[in-house]
């Protein structure tokens, strides 16, 4: 039994350099396990991604805003995610576009793209973000309850 419970702990971690070997049917060109996505499955995440909280107040927000703005807005937001995501993907890899590093979080891609201290102010932000949304969650889901 404890033969069993240390092989269960033991992470997986590669580092190393990895662009000179050739991706294998187990793993890709930078070493880790090969992703085994779908278009059904990409789908699927994107659309739980953008079906939220979010999505349940578009609708009062855009009557409040009337027939002019209310569609304008939706436009504008819907350009600047599309954007957004766009830059995402293109800082993927850094370097060359098919070879580079991967960039797995967004932490790496700030870092590797704008390095030093434009990451840490990048961090910082990021964490202040998620800090409100956090506290934006929780008043709304009280509020919901009472």
């Amino acid at each position: 039994m404890l033969y069993l419970e240390s092989n269960y702990q033991q992470g997986f971690e590669v580092s190393g350099d990895f662009s000179s070997h050739a991706p294998s049917k187990f793993f890709d060109d930078d070493g880790r396990p090969k992703r085994t996505g779908t278009l059904w499955t990409a789908s699927a995440h994107i659309i739980t991604a953008v079906i939220g909280s979010g999505v349940l107040a578009l609708a009062w927000a855009t009557a409040q805003l009337g027939w002019i703005a209310g569609p304008t807005v939706l436009f504008l937001f819907s350009f600047v995610t599309y954007y957004c995501s766009c830059l995402l993907a293109s800082c993927y890899r850094t370097g060359d576009p098919v070879t580079g590093k991967r960039n797995y979080t967004y932490m790496e891609a700030v870092k590797s793209n704008l390095g030093g201290f434009k990451f840490k102010i990048c961090g910082f932000i990021q964490y202040f973000n998620l800090t409100g949304t956090t506290i934006g969650y929780t008043i709304a889901a009280s509020i919901s309850m009472m």
